[in-house]
């Protein structure tokens, strides 16, 4: 662990911004892929019913 204290310690205000902004995108991108999950989830099953 302290390894990573020390890592974050170096990081230069420019690299810190890119650091939270690729945190925020991964994020975002997390969430949309769980939603497209559940829609296909549910696509799959109204696919499937029987009528």
């Amino acid at each position: 662990m302290t390894t990573i204290y020390r890592w974050k310690a170096r990081l230069t205000k420019d690299e810190t911004r890119k650091f939270r902004q690729l945190e925020a995108e991964n994020q975002r991108l997390k969430k949309l892929v769980a939603d497209l999950s559940l829609d296909n989830a549910m696509l799959k099953e109204v696919v499937g019913r029987k009528w």
